[in-house]
């Protein structure tokens, strides 16, 4: 579902009203924050895909770092996973089964949380993914609804792994460019979620689907803001370029571009590529952090410190044209 269609229908529903409500659904954040004392707050999201991998244990692997990640984006830390499994034993065996689950559970462990249980429907189109609770101080939690002007924006991964994914199902020869970016999808945003909390934010968000400018998009118009973004700054697969000129572009990164038509504003100079890019619909991707222009470097030494080697600033926050992005080549 796109941007558009997504912001009609949420429109279109009752909206809660409970105090203990700290986060729902009014600024499409990553997650609902539900206050249950003065020191706890209970986080809760979902999400499911289907297959971006061959490997079934590599693909259970990746969608239990993409549920996990809206958990880390709060600024807050999982506890338990219940598995969500569209399968059916006419396509797949059980073997396959197995080893999707077995791929979740130990990224679940890895990030120190609990799978508890789970739910399965048969389904000729095989889905996996988890139903995620964590839990976050009241007084810390991170929304993608707090960008200040003058915040400098962080990026803790690479773009262009839904280029790379569409090339691979399309029969690709990708050599170890797979393998690198399996390493991104499957690696957690722990570390990047510990140290924001450490330095302290003022916002972040994901970056999934709706990709780079649509998640960005969400963060500016939550925060009633604008973003400029670097494009040159922007870390990327440089072989998901090649891939673009090729054809190999996913229809959830084409639908980004069209929805996000009047909300960014791109220069002429910049060629149609690396635009693509920054719209590319991601799977398990990294943080988008506003941080304090005073706290930017030293958000970026301690990332980089701790192992999330590209983190970058790619951009920052404005007051002029609230709620769009402008990207400068």
């Amino acid at each position: 579902m796109s941007l558009t269609e997504l912001g009609d229908v949420l429109q279109r529903l009752p909206q809660p009203n409970d105090p203990n409500l700290l986060v729902g659904i009014n600024t499409a954040d990553d997650a609902g924050v539900y206050k249950l004392t003065d020191e706890i707050a209970l986080i809760q999201t979902v999400d499911f895909f289907t297959p971006i991998v061959d490997d079934p244990y590599t693909y259970g692997q990746i969608a239990a770092a993409n549920s996990l990640s809206d958990v880390y984006a709060m600024g807050g830390k999982p506890l338990t996973a219940m598995n969500i499994v569209g399968f059916h034993h006419k396509y797949f065996s059980n073997d396959v089964l197995v080893e999707i689950l077995t791929g979740g559970f130990d990224k679940a462990k890895e990030a120190g949380a609990v799978i508890v249980g789970g739910h399965t429907i048969m389904d000729e189109e095989l889905k996996y993914g988890l139903s995620v609770t964590g839990i976050v101080h009241p007084d810390k939690i991170v929304t993608n609804a707090g960008a200040k002007p003058g915040d400098k924006l962080v990026l803790t991964k690479p773009l262009g792994t839904g280029i790379i994914s569409t090339a691979l199902k399309s029969g690709k020869n990708l050599g170890d460019l797979m393998e690198r970016a399996i390493k991104v999808m499957t690696t957690l945003n722990k570390t990047a979620s510990e140290v924001m909390q450490e330095i302290g934010v003022n916002a972040c968000t994901d970056i999934t689907g709706f990709g780079l400018l649509g998640h960005g998009y969400e963060m500016a118009a939550g925060s009633r803001v604008g973003f400029k973004i670097w494009a040159s700054r922007v870390p990327i697969f440089e072989e998901a370029i090649q891939l673009i000129k090729e054809g190999y572009v996913p229809g959830g990164t084409s639908n980004n571009r069209f929805y996000l038509s009047d909300k960014v504003l791109l220069p002429d100079s910049l060629d149609w590529e690396r635009s693509t890019l920054l719209f590319d619909a991601q799977t398990s991707g990294g943080l988008l952090i506003s941080v304090p222009n005073e706290k930017a470097d030293r958000l970026i030494r301690e990332l980089q410190r701790r192992n999330v080697e590209t983190a970058v600033i790619i951009g920052e926050v404005v007051a002029d044209h609230p709620g769009k992005i402008e990207v400068i080549d």
